[in-house]
């Protein structure tokens, strides 16, 4: 399991709100540039970028998330905003190697289908989306956690599964921003209905200890910590020591 840092960007600046709350955010006193940079020189292969903004529907954060992600090496899993097949294909054409979608995917019922018949010459585009699941009491939540879907959760799942999608990135919000611990029974509910699932876990991770527990859970693909780092729970050593150990290959 590889752990990838978080990066979440609301005005410019780098943040962290708890549970999806917009009125309840943390700001913190170093730079998008900086923070990207840190986690390069720590020997980070891939680092996750949220744009807050964008994921209600505000994009005047994207020129200047853009201009940033396009100077560094590291591969870069986006999300924030994904609201229509050209911005996918934009966004993998300009080199970002995952894109996350979320709220168009479970809104528009065409989207995910049209999605996964675009292809271009060797480029299928399917290949560099992950499927954002925000849950909480088993309720979908998308358009920044601020609205709630019918669509059942294992239902859902399988829609896309079918549609060949395999990559889902689950936050459980409830743990979100709280560093008081993984989701682990809803991460081990997804692990156990299909054994094809690549699964990252988002939400409530608070130190190395909660890495192992979802390390334990033998099936994650790796995880998102972003809260703990910024409040000195997880350090980048070691974040660099275990994914030094991991096998997963990006």
């Amino acid at each position: 399991m590889y752990i990838i840092p978080a990066i979440d960007v609301l005005d410019k600046k780098v943040v962290r709100l708890r549970e999806g709350n917009y009125d309840d955010v943390t700001t913190y006193e170093i730079s998008l540039e900086e923070q990207i940079e840190k986690y390069h020189a720590n020997g980070t292969e891939i680092v996750h970028i949220i744009d807050l903004n964008g994921a209600k529907g505000d994009f005047s954060n994207q020129e200047y998330l853009f201009e940033i992600i396009q100077k560094t090496d590291m591969k870069v899993q986006y999300g924030g905003g994904v609201r229509s097949i050209d911005k996918v294909k934009e966004l993998v054409d300009a080199g970002i190697y995952r894109v996350i979608v979320g709220t168009q995917a479970i809104t528009n019922p065409t989207f995910l289908e049209d999605l996964s018949k675009l292809n271009e010459g060797r480029v299928k585009y399917a290949d560099h989306i992950v499927i954002a699941i925000d849950v909480l009491d088993e309720v979908i939540k998308y358009s920044g956690w601020l609205e709630s879907s019918p669509i059942k959760l294992i239902e859902y799942i399988d829609k896309c599964l079918a549609l060949g999608f395999f990559r889902f990135l689950c936050t459980d919000i409830s743990k979100d921003g709280k560093l008081g611990g993984a989701g682990v029974e809803l991460y081990q509910k997804l692990l156990d209905h299909s054994p094809i699932i690549k699964l990252i876990g988002s939400g409530g991770i608070s130190s190395m200890d909660d890495i192992r527990v979802l390390n334990d859970l033998g099936r994650m693909e790796s995880c998102v910590v972003g809260k703990a780092i910024y409040e000195n729970k997880i350090t980048i050593e070691e974040i660099k020591d275990w994914n030094l150990k991991s096998l997963i290959n990006f």
